[in-house]
């Protein structure tokens, strides 16, 4: 069922052909009290503990080399004409507006260079191991890349990655892989203070409640949290105003701006511990350096105590049985913005640099 609303994109969903997706491994979630302890004692321990946020054995499936060597070699071995399509400059402007290219989230391969089209074989395999190595795993891979189905992208070598700047000696570079649903970057640090190095996207064309899209643990977690609350924190949690998605949804508010929704530090103990859990749930997929600094940048930013969660409800949707179609979490350079309906869209844009 297509859920129609105000923030309906349709370059997402006008003129595709989408694969048929496999169902999205489920979760249990906690149903006693007893079991909701468990739950999230086990899921903020690595957090209380400095941010050990993935698992030791996902670890070791990473490839030898960390990815930013892994760039520096793919960079090396592209020829001169290689370079003029996938290499741009570090200041390279996306539009007329000024935005840089580098730190903008695509639907698409940069430029539609896609990478069967534009890398050879071996190249391509490099391409997949940088991927890997951004990753906390094999299972961050299956899930970003909807079971492989990569969405109206149709395959890995359907997507597109470009390197931004001269990766070698200090110089600045950042490497972008993008793709329908996607956008993922590493950077080296070269943006201090930007996580990931800018912003990231991801999503999948089915609707976040349906058991066939592969962030539905994620909606049900963000669920669980809403159940939590008692009916005035709900009440209180419920914003209006909508902020939407893609580059508006991820700008950082004014410093004097209202704060939507129920802030971190009005919630309970066991209420704040849960919602660490889903921080920790929604920074699995990627690799320990980048969810470390994610955790660095919310400390210095004034930590949990700053951020505030606000649950939005679409008004022109018909649809009673759902309690929310955007979930977003808020602070002083801090902005995840997850919403669910008519699909899944996730943008994240987390800085110190505010």
């Amino acid at each position: 069922m297509l859920f129609e609303s105000e923030y309906y994109c349709p370059e997402c969903d006008e003129g595709i052909d989408l694969p048929e997706v496999q169902p999205a491994k489920r979760i249990k979630l906690p149903q006693t009290r007893r079991e909701f302890i468990a739950f999230i004692s086990a899921g903020t321990a690595a957090l209380a503990a400095g941010g050990k946020l993935l698992a030791d054995d996902a670890s070791k499936k990473r490839p030898a080399k960390p990815a930013e060597a892994l760039i520096r070699e793919l960079h090396e071995t592209l020829t001169p004409d290689q370079k003029k399509q996938l290499v741009l400059p570090w200041d390279h402007k996306r539009d007329k507006d000024g935005d840089l290219t580098r730190l903008s989230t695509f639907n698409s391969p940069v430029n539609g260079k896609r990478i069967g089209d534009e890398f050879t074989k071996p190249q391509q395999a490099l391409v997949k191991q940088i991927l890997l190595s951004i990753l906390s795993g094999d299972d961050a891979l299956e899930r970003l890349s909807r079971h492989g189905n990569w969405d109206s992208s149709g395959s890995f070598e359907g997507c597109g990655c470009t390197i931004f700047g001269e990766p070698s000696d200090d110089n600045k570079f950042a490497w972008v892989f993008s793709g329908h649903h996607l956008t993922l970057r590493c950077d080296g640090n070269s943006e201090p203070g930007a996580a990931f190095g800018g912003p990231v996207y991801y999503g999948h064309s089915a609707a976040g409640y349906s058991d066939q899209n592969v962030y539905r643990y994620q909606t049900k977690l963000v669920q669980s949290v809403y159940e939590a609350l008692d009916a005035k924190q709900q009440l209180q949690a419920v914003a209006d105003k909508n902020p939407g998605d893609g580059r508006k949804g991820i700008e950082f508010p004014k410093t004097d701006a209202a704060k939507p929704g129920i802030g971190y530090d009005e919630l309970s103990g066991d209420q704040q511990k849960l919602v660490e859990t889903v921080m920790r749930e929604l920074l699995g997929p990627f690799r320990k350096e980048d969810a470390d600094e994610v955790l660095d940048i919310v400390k210095a930013n004034g930590g949990m105590e700053e951020i505030h969660l606000a649950f939005y409800k679409d008004g022109r949707s018909k649809d009673d049985e759902v309690k929310w179609h955007f979930w977003r979490l808020e602070g002083p350079g801090f902005i995840w913005n997850y919403r669910v309906l008519p699909h899944v869209h996730c943008f994240v844009n987390i800085s110190s640099n505010v």
